[in-house]
């Protein structure tokens, strides 16, 4: 996980280890949240496979639906440019209070995960709480 800022034109500059990873995958990404709470930075082939499923989903349609509609309010394709800085429209930004801020990354899941500084308390301080809780479980899954 990796410290990093937001700058006033809404580019998050990605760590030199993250540029090398995703531009091996593919330098074109859709740019969105799907909980107004944290960023994901989806390289183009893992958006069109998720939106699929998104739109395929049979069981939780109305959750996917819901699901869908925001990410694609608050999307856009973006590029990561010649210095490592993906661009994030002003509507996602904006909705996560991410703007001219500091934020942290990291990769999860083949994507990029972007929280603004409150999401990363709170999920810090989850973390911190639960610990024994966790460790007993993946434990019983062989996690070491």
């Amino acid at each position: 996980m990796y410290a990093a800022k937001m700058d006033d034109k809404g580019r998050v500059k990605l760590p030199t280890d993250f540029q090398t990873y995703l531009a091996a995958l593919n330098q074109k990404f859709f740019v969105t949240s799907l909980d107004r709470r944290i960023a994901r930075l989806y390289p183009i082939p893992l958006w069109r496979e998720t939106k699929k499923k998104l739109e395929e989903e049979n069981e939780h349609t109305e959750e996917a639906e819901n699901l869908l509609f925001t990410a694609l309010e608050l999307g856009s394709e973006a590029e990561m440019d010649s210095q490592g800085r993906v661009l994030f429209s002003p509507e996602l930004r904006r909705e996560l209070g991410m703007e001219d801020q500091p934020v942290r990354v990291y990769v999860y899941a083949g994507m990029v995960e972007v929280l603004n500084g409150a999401q990363y308390d709170k999920r810090k301080t989850a973390a911190i709480e639960n610990t024994d809780r966790d460790r007993a479980a993946m434990k019983k899954k062989g996690v070491k």
